[in-house]
């Protein structure tokens, strides 16, 4: 097994991904990183990782670097029985982006901590291409890139 892509799709994927939601959560809402990555842990542990400090903080950065090399893991294995899936990395990276944000705000979300909220419209359109551009097509294109 090659642990290349593995490595550079998490940590690449999960740079994208947390660098946009700050962005997003910024704009948006005034949101900052710490409080955003508090929310990431929150998923875990519940409303005290608000109260956490630094502990939290770190805590919802590794989760969502888990998270994304998780992801980057599934395609990678996925990769090695289907090999169109890195034929056409463009076309199937942006499917998987799809795939993982319903696999996230359908079984992940609900099955965590984290306080539900209503979806908007925008925040879907927002939510759904930042992970497409920023997790699911990177991913599949450095999975290609390393492929033997």
């Amino acid at each position: 097994m090659n642990f290349q892509p593995i490595f550079w799709g998490g940590l690449i994927a999960g740079t994208l991904d947390i660098c946009a939601a700050f962005l997003t959560a910024w704009l948006r809402a005034g949101v900052r990183p710490v409080r955003l990555l508090q929310f990431i842990a929150s998923g875990l542990i519940g409303a005290a990782a608000f109260n956490g400090g630094a502990k939290t903080t770190i805590l919802g950065l590794a989760l969502h670097f888990l998270i994304a090399t998780v992801a980057t893991v599934v395609f990678y294995f996925a990769s090695r029985k289907w090999l169109f899936l890195i034929e056409r990395p463009v076309n199937f990276g942006l499917l998987y982006g799809v795939a993982v944000y319903l696999f996230m705000n359908f079984v992940v979300l609900p099955l965590s901590s984290v306080a539900q909220r209503p979806m908007t419209f925008s925040g879907f359109i927002i939510g759904i291409l930042t992970i497409m551009f920023c997790v699911g097509l990177p991913i599949a294109l450095i999975v290609r890139r390393f492929a033997r």
